[in-house]
């Protein structure tokens, strides 16, 4: 039976006006004619800037301390502050998240971002106070909510606040991740190994020192991370439109950042020169190239972890990396390092948004740069896939990792290079003729010395002690 087709239901409209004239927008929407003009004009990455709720947050903390500024200094009527002060706390615990529908990639250096936010916390607002969406008169999106204030101010102001929560996660994320290392390095504490130098054999060391390594990189790493979050701390919000302040009431820069930090809980602070501050995103810049440096350090341990498990028997297969998923379609029981490679891969895009920022900061023009929303975006995208992927390696990759100590330890007295401990004995020119003859012999090291009796037996022993091999020792005098 075929059911007859049903006439569209229109949908409800109210309609709103603005410079270029009468526009239509949905009834029942939080947004307004300037964030519908966006939604037409910005159909681009298809990410809307309410999936970033620490963005949202932010933005409505910036218009929360405006407000209750505004207020304080006589530049905004009580009922209308508190009404915006009520609309922007209910946003910060989540409310209307979905109302934040402009594109993360837009024009206009962050303005549809801003009309957004000041038309959802206007007609939120109206409605705290009993009126109808749209009536403007009671509360305006720009006259009130954007009252002292710009997108050029507005917009990197709530960017850096929004960061650094993030970032504050993102290290959470690097510190759980050392823990686990620290967890490894401890577990294999004693577990030796060849180490190797240009992929070549090279001196022994312990499992242990690799995995420990490990977790001094990533908490490096941490405290640069943490060193750029403080220098996004410094805020040009009073700034207005080019960083002079006009349409500011004289203490309203100073006041409106403490009640952004009272807001955030954050130590944030005023730049010294706002109209410098406005124009220059350098400290964007700084957090990328820290990023980049996290990405490539974190990557560098997964191709490691890539190569120490590669086999499991034609390759090093030194230590087993958690099966997670079947490999392969068509080669049945392979396994792949898909998780170290999905890390790799999220480093290489942290190292094309940090080109993307780059390229944009460079094109910024006299006393604004208007390809921050680019900026701001690439480095939510950063932080957000570093912590994801930081997790998941920790979690479904270094915590379950084994070790193949036989093969481990074969492959260290199988080594010449352990020669290398018997040279202050040798010599280095004698060490290197041993070494040329293990090698063309198919022989051990030590299996070569105690045949020719090159070392007293006693001595030989002392100099290959594992605890010897790996760590620093004064060797005994070969002439005693």
């Amino acid at each position: 039976m075929t059911t007859a087709p049903q006439p569209l239901v229109e949908q409800q409209t109210r309609t709103e006006h603005d410079l270029l004239g009468d526009f239509s927008v949905p009834a029942n929407a939080y947004w307004g004619v300037h964030t519908q003009r966006a939604l037409d004009n910005f159909d681009i990455s298809r990410t809307k800037i309410g999936m970033h709720q620490k963005l949202v947050g932010a933005l409505a903390a910036v218009k929360e301390a405006a407000a209750l500024a505004n207020q304080e200094l006589g530049q905004l009527d009580a009922e209308k502050a508190q009404a915006i002060a009520a609309a922007c706390r209910r946003i910060r615990k989540g409310e209307l998240h979905d109302q934040f529908v402009v594109d993360n990639i837009q024009g206009g250096a962050g303005t549809s971002t801003n009309m957004n936010a000041n038309e959802v916390i206007a007609n939120l607002a109206l409605e705290i106070l009993g009126h109808d969406k749209g009536d403007y008169r009671f509360v305006h999106p720009l006259n009130d909510v954007n009252h002292s204030q710009s997108t050029n101010d507005v917009y990197p102001t709530a960017a850096k606040i929004a960061l650094i929560w993030a970032l504050r996660r993102l290290a959470d994320a690097m510190e759980h991740l050392a823990t686990i290392y620290d967890a490894k390095a401890a577990e294999f504490a004693d577990v030796l190994k060849i180490g190797r130098t240009q992929l070549q054999d090279a001196v022994p060391m312990t499992l242990g020192q690799e995995f420990a390594t490990y977790a001094i990189m990533t908490r490096e790493d941490r405290l640069r991370l943490l060193e750029a979050a403080e220098l996004i701390s410094e805020i040009n919000i009073g700034g207005t439109a080019i960083g002079t302040g006009l349409n500011t009431h004289p203490d309203y820069a100073q006041l409106v950042c403490t009640h952004l930090s009272n807001i955030t809980g954050l130590q944030l602070v005023t730049a010294e020169n706002l109209v410098e501050a406005t124009q220059d995103v350098g400290d964007f810049v700084q957090l990328s190239g820290v990023l980049k440096r996290i990405a490539v350090k974190a990557s560098k341990i997964c191709n490691d972890l890539r190569l120490l498990s590669s086999g499991p028997r034609a390759g090093l297969g030194e230590i087993n990396l958690p099966p997670v998923q079947a490999g392969s379609s068509i080669m049945p029981g392979k396994v792949n390092p898909v998780i170290p490679e999905v890390v790799n891969q999220i480093a290489f895009e942290v190292i094309g948004h940090d080109v993307t920022i780059s390229l944009a900061a460079e094109a910024g023009q006299l006393q604004l740069n208007a390809f921050e929303p680019v900026i701001v975006h690439s480095l939510f995208e950063c932080i957000d896939h570093l912590r994801r992927g930081l997790t998941t390696l920790a979690d479904r990759c270094i915590a379950g990792i084994t070790a193949n100590q036989d093969k481990l330890r074969d492959d260290v007295w199988s080594s010449v290079s352990i020669v290398t401990a018997l040279s202050p004995y040798l010599g280095y020119e004698t060490s290197t003729t041993l070494a040329q003859r293990a090698l063309a012999e198919n022989r051990s090291i030590p299996d070569i010395i105690r045949s020719e009796r090159l070392i007293d037996e006693a001595l030989l022993a002392e100099a290959l002690k594992p605890e010897n091999l790996t760590h620093p020792w004064i060797p005994a005098d070969p002439t005693a």
